[in-house]
């Protein structure tokens, strides 16, 4: 993922793994003012305590520290995104593709 690749504007986005066999596992669900900010400084570029992903991944002993689990990420993972302008309906749709297709990571506390 490379910055210019993600608007800077608001949305919905969903980070899959991507399998063998082509098929995707949905890992994280999550909803911003600004996808490029979240998705790449954040999530792929930030700290633990920005990177909820990476973070996970640690605490689920799929990745040993940061580092692998930026690199895991970058590996095996793709994430997509909905442009959402109104911070009502984000919430709302965030909520829904969760419920759909109930994420390995991110639902199981609230932050």
């Amino acid at each position: 993922m490379v910055p210019s690749a993600v608007p800077i504007l608001g949305g919905v986005y969903l980070i899959t793994r991507i399998l063998d066999a082509g098929t995707e596992v949905p890992y994280y669900v999550g909803r911003s003012t600004n996808l490029r900010q979240r998705l790449y400084n954040n999530h792929l570029m930030g700290p633990l305590s920005n990177a909820r992903l990476k973070k996970y991944l640690i605490d689920a002993e799929v990745c040993p520290n940061p580092a692998e689990a930026k690199s895991f990420i970058q590996r095996h993972c793709a994430a997509r995104w909905i442009i959402i302008a109104d911070y009502r309906r984000r919430k709302a749709v965030e909520s829904h593709i969760t419920a759909i297709l109930f994420p390995k990571y991110g639902i199981d506390k609230e932050h």
